[in-house]
């Protein structure tokens, strides 16, 4: 059996109100097929409790699409969804796809301090790597 293209069966869900979890995304989605992972990103830039989108795995593409065709500009909280195919990223990582890590890229602080937040430079001395200065090998007098 082929490896399974998580791109065809996770869908990217935008215009979440605030009180979305998780456990909401799940209960609205589960009658389309079964759910293999579901993630909110947070919003560490302000007290809103996610960034207002999300993204569904599906096991099965033929799930996702239903969820899509039925979910899409429909209501939630008040608030119209967007329900289409995510997109994988450059890279070909991918919720699940097995084709790069399984962290999200917004769960990672540097990268975080450099594109949302707007630091250019992360703080490297707190990880331990070493520093943009040049190394010197050993003086001999």
């Amino acid at each position: 059996m082929a490896a399974r293209d998580s791109s065809k069966s996770t869908l990217y869900i935008g215009g979440l109100d605030d009180q979305v979890t998780t456990q909401v995304l799940h209960a609205a989605f589960i009658p389309f097929g079964e759910i293999t992972q579901i993630e909110i990103p947070p919003d560490p830039s302000s007290t809103a409790p996610h960034r207002g989108f999300g993204f569904i795995e599906f096991d099965l593409p033929a799930d996702a699409l239903a969820a899509q065709d039925n979910m899409h500009l429909s209501e939630l909280f008040g608030k119209t969804i967007k329900v289409n195919l995510a997109k994988p990223l450059k890279g070909g990582s991918g919720l699940g796809g097995g084709r790069g890590p399984e962290k999200a890229i917004w769960a990672d602080e540097d990268w975080l301090k450099k594109n949302v937040l707007g630091d250019e430079a992360p703080a490297q001395e707190e990880s331990g790597e070493a520093t943009s200065t040049p190394a010197r090998g050993p003086t001999t007098s």
